[in-house]
């Protein structure tokens, strides 16, 4: 349930950016969900996002940037080992110029740049680009 939760949210990102909004709103969240949106914000795919009521059902209102080409999470969380990350990088990303693989490891939801500097594997949550 909590994987098609954040991959419905990031789908209607990705939506909202091809028909050129600038802000979305996302209900139901996750506290997942908020650490792969701020992935983003660092990455400067997004402008910045707002949480309102995380207690509850709650929402995020995104403002988009108009960078993010595709935006994925996977609904099957694969495992993945330090030493294997590249390989997953470059078979998932379309080049070695742009975009970011998102993993949940035991230091928290890195990407995978963070995640080769520490040498920590983890779960593969998703992807942007």
């Amino acid at each position: 349930m909590g994987r098609r939760i954040l991959n419905e949210a990031l789908r209607s990102i990705v939506n909202a950016e091809r028909r050129g909004k600038a802000t979305v709103e996302l209900q139901p969240i996750s506290t997942v969900m908020s650490s792969f949106l701020n992935l983003m914000k660092y990455r400067g795919y997004i402008k910045n996002f707002q949480v309102y009521d995380p207690h509850r059902v709650g929402r995020i209102t995104v403002e988009l940037q108009g960078r993010v080409n595709d935006c994925r999470a996977l609904t099957y969380r694969q495992d993945l080992k330090a030493r294997d990350i590249d390989g997953f990088v470059t078979r998932t990303l379309p080049t070695r110029q742009w975009g970011y693989v998102v993993i949940t490891t035991p230091d928290g939801v890195l990407d995978h740049e963070e995640a080769l500097r520490r040498n920590v594997g983890g779960q593969v949550l998703g992807y942007f680009h």
